[in-house]
Formats: structure tokens, C-alpha cells, sequence
């Protein structure tokens, strides 16, 4: 992952709309973004205000919706559902997005995604083209919050979530032949709103017509269109969108999909399919028009068909670079399919009601299966520290066995380029965890290293990228850096800390340095370090506070981050009373009307600490974070660095026990 590739330097030109006394959530959405907010009594006003500002104006204030596009705005409406439900579907047609929420302990967090999606900061595509397998988990519950209480096991090994709309069951609303029947848009936005509040995975947004064993009509494709369509504007990242939906519906639904994407799909029940005929190649390139991605599905009966699919992808990989196929066969017999599948496989879990198609296989069956086909080979990960103090080997053999990989770990007391040196010459090494991490010095000899290791100047993950009977290629790595940077952008979107000036506190450079990195791919304008002078190649964006009068001469930061020793963790508090009690003095926030946004602390001390740091900046209103959720987002990156799978934060922090030390 290169730096310049995920800053985001532009600020957000947005438009609020809210219901009637829920003006809060123009504050929320200010923090989130990490921009002033104003509020607006007219629409007439839009242009008054600069375009960074985020203004917010009450729906029952819009005498003219046909007004708001000219203010070039991104237009989100927003309803709370917890005061009655006052959705109002013809202003939303003049909106670019929906945004539904209830006021739970994860607004700001579910917020902050639905921005960072919808404003394009956020890329869940970009990342799982990089994976070598993605996987989407088929949930097949009437209701999507009978689901909550396991979704974090559910997830694990997950790529994507698909929400099958045409499995959801509305209570009380039957057909006269008491059969289910197409739940109604408000039900379906509550159940997708639901979703995002407890899943940091990708939405894929699923219905299926009568033909493929779904709800929606064939007679009526302009219903599919309205629930696809509503879907954009909810911020799901996929579509599910059937290829036999007219072409006019398909264009439509492309040149308005905003930053989701689509996935063009194909299904056929008759058993008559044949991968091997024009018709199969046709119904590709049909896909790929408006498709970035094209799933195509065949229920077959005999086991040579299944060989049939993988000539006919080999094919397609061969001929087209773009848009990946997702080809698959239904059954029992079509399972290897599934086990062969690289993009976007459906899985399932014994923990889901039903399985969503015949012959569906769960992430651990999928990986036995490929074991057992020698696809999957037997490897050893080298964790390396003190064992019992960071809990690292104990939480990866549970990570390792709830996906049934084969793979086993090995222990090292103590990290030593000796040790791994002797490990990278076998051909079953799978790669390496250090805690503590060691210097890049001591590696550059024999192995690549990653842009992040090289900057930062210690190590911590080695990927091992093996090829049968010959030693792995390896690559130094940094996971520290990706962790903090996914603490920091949890509940605010990347661009709030662009630009602005943040505060590091550590007795040296290296302490810091996996701070400094996941700071400047924030793009913050100038770090200033209380404790040490920065002597790397980061210098240039960092100065050295000498005194107390340098505190007073700059802008208040956005964010501190302390990289002290937990016995030194007090030194911080005297700066979060300060800039908490003059951080409203921000130039930005000089209007009487205008508000300025919310700041950020980051403890990265490990130990006990008195008084808690942490503590003390919530109890001055700093939004603020532990190293034990930097440890739990390493550990989500560490394991798709190692194994190429995707274990959810939740999980971590259930699994770990909330131990974990990296």
C-alpha cells in the first residue's frame, strides 16, 4: 500500500437535511468529517458559506426541494427512526443519499462509514481486488437483527455481507397464499441500516426475481429498479443487479451508482446450461457492460461440467482483464466449483437458519477443501516474543482453527534475525509475527521491504508468498502503522485530519515512527513532537515544541497521539486540559453561527496508568482510544497480511479477551 495513494486532500462540499429538532446530527456529521457546520434557515443561503463548511437545514424548512441542486452539493437526507419515522420519499428523490439512523452507541462510528463510503474515502473495492480470494457471507435471516448477536463469528473470514432482500420476512405482511411477499422499502431500509450499525464489512445488496427463486416479479422490472436504486442512496458498496433486467434499467442504475459497485448476475435453474457454448460467452460480455464484477451461476448435474466452468474462466481471465469473474456451480455436485471460485464465493455458517443456494460451503469447508487438493498447503508462522505476556499465539491457533487452516504456529521467546533467517529458507515457511519488532537494519540483507517498513524502520509482519517446492519470497512489512491509522479513522473520516495540525509525544523518534507514518497518510498538515526531534525522512513535516510559548502560537490540534511510556502517560494531561479548554479558538470557527469540530486523543502506552490518560481526555470531551483497539486493528491487518483472510475487530476483541499486546 503506497502512502500517496490513500490521502485524501479534498474536503467534503455537503448538504444535510434533517427532520424537525434533530439538528444534533449536523454536529455529528461535523465531527465525523472534521469540518465547521453551519445551520440555515433558507435555502437561499447555500451560498454564503465557504465550500469546505458542512451546512445542515431542517426538511420542514424546504418549500422548494427543486432548489437544492443548486447549491453543488452532495444532498444527504437524514431520519431518525427512533422518533417516528418521517421519511419522505418525494424530497429523497432530489437527494443523493439516505441516511437512517437511531441514536445508538455506534452513530458516529455508523456515520463516519456511511461518509466515508458515499464521499468516496473509503474504497472497500480497491481493497479486495488486491485479495487473492474474497468471499461474501449469505445471510439468510427474515430479520437481520436475529443475526447480531453472533454477526461477529458469523463474519469471520468474510469478505462482504450480501443482505438477501427477498429472504427478509416483514411481520404481518403475507400474500393470500401465505406466502411472503416483496417486504415494503421502509422495512428494507431499516434492515440495511441495522446491518451497517454492527458489521464494518461491505454491503452486498441482493434481490432475486420469481424466476431465480426470489420474490420480485418478472412483470414488473421497474420495482427491482426502485429498491436497487434506494439502495445506492442507503451507501450500499454493492449491487446485486440480475442481468435480466431490461438494458435501460442496468444503464440507469450505472450512471447514477455513485462510488458502489455492481455486480452483473446470471442464474439458471433448468440444468441445461453449458459453460462450453457461445451463449455462456455471450451472457459475459452482457454483464460486462455495466458489471464490475460478473457472477454467473448454473445448477448442473454431472461432475464434468464443473471442469467445463474452469476452461470457460481460465478463458475469460485469459481474454479480459476487466471485470473479474465470479462463475459457480449450484449443488451438491457443484461444490468443487465453489471451492475453485476466487471472486466473491458465497459462503455460509452453521450458525445461519438455511443455507441461500444448494451445495453452499463455509469458509473453514471451502479452506479443507482446498487443503485436501493440496491447494491450500501446510504452513508454519513464526510468532515471535514473549509469548504469554502478548497472547499473539494462543489468539492466531484460534484464528487459525475457526477457519480450518492448516497451518501452524511456531513460538520464538525472543525476535532475532537469526532465527528468521533459518525460518525463510524453508519452503513451508507462511510468514512471520515479531513483538517486539526489530530494526529494518537487521533484514534489508534478505528480504524485500514494504514502503511503510522503510520509513518507519522496525518490522513487525513478514509475508511469505510461497511457490510449490521452492523457498517463499518474503517481504519485510509494518502492521503497527495500518492499526493506528484504523483507530483514528473509526469514528471520523480520513480527510477530517487533513490539513490539520496534530500533536506527538514520545521520549524518542522510534517510538513514535509507526505514529508519524499512519499521520502523514492522513495528510495532516505539520505534526509537532513534544519529547524528541525528528532526525528520519518525515522531518520535513514535523517541528520540535521547545517551550510553552510555541503551544500558544499554533493552531489547535485535531489530534494527539502519546507514544510515552505508560509511567510517564501523565505528561499528556496538562495539553488535553489546554487545548480543551481553548480549542474553540480555532480560526475556522470565527463565525458566531458556525461550529467548529470535535478532536482526537490516541494513548499508545501499554501498562498501568495513573491517572488513565485516556479517562482523563473523555471526561474533557476528546474523542479518545486505547492501544488496546490499536492492537485489535493490527491484529485484523496482521492476519490479512499473513493469510489472506479477513477476521472482523469484533472478533479480535472477543476471541483475545481484550489481551493482546503488539
Amino acid at each position: 500500500m503506497r502512502i500517496d495513494e490513500i490521502i485524501n486532500p479534498d474536503p467534503p462540499r455537503l448538504l444535510l437535511l434533517f427532520d424537525a429538532e434533530q439538528e444534533d446530527i449536523l454536529q455529528i456529521a461535523g465531527d465525523v468529517l472534521g469540518e465547521p457546520y453551519v445551520c440555515i434557515e433558507a435555502i437561499e443561503a447555500l451560498g454564503s458559506h465557504v465550500d469546505a463548511c458542512v451546512i445542515g437545514i431542517c426538511n420542514a424548512l424546504l418549500l422548494e426541494p427543486g432548489l437544492l441542486r443548486e447549491g453543488r452539493r452532495s444532498i444527504i437526507t437524514t431520519h431518525c427512526l427512533d422518533v417516528g419515522d418521517q421519511r419522505d420519499e418525494a424530497l429523497t428523490e432530489h437527494c443523493d443519499y439516505e441516511y437512517l439512523y437511531t441514536r445508538s452507541p455506534f452513530l458516529q462510528r455508523d456515520l463516519a462509514r456511511f461518509l466515508g463510503f458515499v464521499l468516496g474515502q473509503i474504497k472497500p473495492h480497491d481493497d479486495l481486488k488486491g485479495k487473492t480470494r474474497t468471499t461474501l457471507l449469505s445471510t439468510t435471516f427474515p430479520d437481520i437483527r436475529s443475526a447480531l448477536p453472533n454477526l461477529d463469528i458469523l463474519s469471520v473470514g468474510a469478505d462482504s455481507v450480501e443482505l438477501r432482500v427477498d429472504l427478509l420476512a416483514e411481520p404481518g405482511q403475507r400474500n393470500l397464499d401465505s406466502r411472503p411477499r416483496v417486504p415494503s422499502l421502509k422495512y428494507v431500509g431499516e434492515q440495511v441500516m441495522v446491518l451497517r450499525q454492527r458489521t464494518e464489512l461491505p454491503i452486498i445488496f441482493t434481490i432475486r426475481c420469481t424466476n431465480e427463486n426470489g420474490r420480485f416479479p418478472m412483470d414488473d422490472p421497474s420495482l427491482s429498479y426502485h429498491y436497487l436504486r434506494k439502495a445506492l442512496q442507503w451507501g450500499c458498496e454493492y449491487l446485486d443487479v440480475e442481468l435480466w433486467l431490461p438494458q435501460d434499467i442496468r444503464q440507469r442504475l450505472s450512471q447514477v451508482k455513485g462510488h458502489s459497485k455492481i455486480i452483473s448476475a446470471f442464474h439458471d435453474f433448468s440444468g441445461t446450461f453449458k459453460w462450453t457454448s457461445e451463449e455462456a460467452q455471450e451472457l459475459f460480455r452482457q454483464g460486462a457492460v455495466y458489471g464490475d464484477v460478473v457472477k454467473m451461476i448454473a445448477l448442473i448435474t454431472k461432475m464434468e461440467q464443473n471442469y467445463d466452468l474452469e476452461t470457460f474462466r481460465s478463458g475469460i481471465q485469459s481474454a479480459y482483464t476487466h471485470p473479474p469473474l465470479s462463475g459457480l456451480n449450484m449443488g451438491p455436485i457443484g461444490q468443487l466449483s465453489r471451492t475453485l471460485n476466487k471472486v466473491f464465493t458465497p459462503i455460509t455458517h452453521p450458525l445461519l437458519p438455511i443455507i441461500a443456494a444448494p451445495g453452499q460451503l463455509s469458509a473453514a469447508e471451502i479452506n479443507e477443501r482446498l487443503h485436501s487438493m493440496s491447494q491450500l498447503p501446510s504452513l508454519e508462522l513464526l510468532v515471535m516474543g514473549d509469548v504469554r505476556t502478548t497472547g499473539l499465539a494462543t489468539f492466531f491457533e484460534k484464528c487459525l482453527n475457526e477457519l480450518s487452516l492448516p497451518h501452524q504456529i511456531v513460538s520464538a521467546s525472543r525476535s532475532s534475525a537469526d532465527a528468521i533467517s533459518r525460518m525463510i529458507s524453508k519452503a513451508n515457511f507462511g510468514g512471520a509475527v515479531m513483538c517486539p519488532p526489530l530494526p529494518t537494519v537487521e533484514l534489508r540483507e534478505s528480504m524485500g521491504m514494504s514502503e511503510a517498513a522503510t520509513a518507519i524502520g522496525h518490522v513487525d509482519t513478514i509475508v511469505a508468498r510461497s511457490s510449490k517446492g521452492a523457498a517463499a519470497t518474503c517481504t519485510a512489512d509494518n502492521a503497527t502503522w495500518k492499526g493506528i491509522r484504523a483507530t483514528l479513522t473509526r469514528d471520523f473520516v480520513p480527510s477530517a485530519y487533513g490539513g490539520r495540525p496534530a500533536i506527538l509525544l514520545a521520549s524518542e523518534e522510534s517510538y513514535a515512527a509507526a505514529a508519524i507514518f499512519a499521520l502523514r497518510s492522513l495528510n495532516v498538515e505539520t505534526i509537532y513532537t513534544i519529547g524528541f526531534k525528528a532526525r528520519s525522512s518525515a522531518a520535513s513535516h514535523m517541528q520540535y515544541f521547545s517551550g510553552l510559548d510555541d503551544l500558544k502560537r499554533v493552531t489547535p490540534p485535531f489530534v494527539i497521539v502519546s507514544a510515552l511510556p505508560a509511567e510517564k502517560s501523565a505528561l499528556v494531561t496538562p495539553l488535553l486540559k489546554y487545548y480543551g479548554r481553548n480549542g474553540s479558538d480555532d480560526p475556522a470557527s470565527s463565525s458566531s453561527s458556525t461550529h467548529s469540530a470535535g478532536k482526537v486523543f490516541l494513548d499508545l502506552s501499554n501498562g498501568l496508568k495513573r491517572p488513565d490518560p485516556v479517562a482523563v481526555a473523555t471526561a474533557l470531551g476528546w474523542a479518545a482510544y486505547g492501544v488496546a483497539d490499536v492492537h485489535a486493528w493490527t491484529a485484523v491487518e496482521t492476519l490479512r497480511l499473513l493469510v489472506g483472510e479477513n477476521v472482523p475487530f469484533d472478533f479480535v476483541k472477543l476471541a483475545s479477551g481484550n489481551s493482546l499486546v503488539l
